[in-house]
């Protein structure tokens, strides 16, 4: 079960996440950074960034949660597998997998599928070996696996230098226009409920490219590339414009054509951590989303 801390800062100009860190003696820097970054921690009941130098008097309200299983534990399931070196995986996921062991999913996850497939993987992290980047649990497609700490450093490093190419296919409702668009908006947990993001004033930094591929009846699908790797921003940014994704049930409403949200990652590219070559990968629609797609055609 949860439990919650609550501190007045009695110091100013000190950052969040130090703070915490010196005040919660039990907690570490970085498992402090990563309860914000999940939404675990609010300064004066809003969210912020463990950079946020704090007031005299601020409140800080921490929800720890529950501990998990020290290490996820292989299992065996069903993986498609892109491609593979020594480094890494670029695997399909299905939607309906969760990437990481967290509260309310403890397995079954793709991280126990990975240990279960690469029996000699050495990464020093324990919930999320291997993990650079992640999918929602109800979107397909394509992801990267680090299979060593060289090599996830590596990548991670491509990631916040924004040269991993990452596109994606998706379906919005309604016409959007004009045919090519850049959405640029800062994302961070919304005030009202915190399980959710929104585009707020003070969130981080967030830009979405979207192409128009082709316009069904009354949808609009899309290629989309995300310039930058916040949660669920594309979700976020088309609902923001008032076209949300179709399906999802979370930032637009329940679709009659399709069970889940239709988001699939169809592309990525980056360079190998070994070689320095740059390579690129591309995964076919999923079926479900390929049935939707049909349907609209026979409206």
């Amino acid at each position: 079960m949860s439990h919650k801390l609550d501190f007045i800062v009695n110091r100013s100009g000190v950052r969040l996440d130090r703070y915490l860190a010196q005040e919660c003696t039990e907690l570490s820097r970085s498992y402090v950074q990563r309860l914000i970054s999940d939404g675990y921690i609010t300064v004066n009941s809003y969210a912020a960034k463990g950079s946020l130098k704090l007031n005299i008097g601020d409140r800080i309200t921490a929800l720890i949660p529950p501990p998990g299983p020290p290490t996820p534990l292989p299992e065996e399931i069903p993986l498609a597998i892109v491609y593979e070196d020594k480094d890494l995986l670029v695997v399909d996921k299905p939607a309906g997998l969760v990437v990481h062991p967290a509260p309310g999913h403890p397995s079954y996850t793709l991280v126990n599928a990975i240990l279960a497939h690469c029996k000699d993987i050495e990464i020093n992290g324990t919930m999320r070996p291997g993990i650079v980047h992640r999918l929602d649990k109800n979107t397909s497609g394509l992801m990267i696996v680090a299979k060593n700490d060289a090599a996830q450093q590596n990548l991670s490093n491509q990631i916040k230098a924004r040269s991993v190419l990452k596109r994606y296919l998706v379906l919005v409702q309604g016409h959007l226009s004009p045919q090519r668009g850049v959405i640029e908006a800062p994302i961070g947990r919304d005030p009202g409920n915190r399980k959710v993001m929104a585009v707020v004033t003070e969130g981080r930094e967030a830009r979405t490219q979207y192409r128009v591929i082709r316009y069904m009846d009354n949808y609009t699908l899309l290629e989309v590339t995300t310039e930058t790797g916040r949660t669920h921003q594309i979700r976020v940014h088309l609902s923001a414009i008032g076209f949300p994704v179709v399906g999802d049930e979370v930032y637009g409403r329940r679709s009659q054509i399709i069970k889940r949200q239709f988001l699939h990652a169809c592309h990525l590219g980056f360079r190998l951590p070994s070689s320095g070559e740059y390579v690129e990968f591309s995964s076919n629609l999923a079926q479900d989303l390929e049935e939707a797609l049909e349907l609209i055609l026979l409206l």
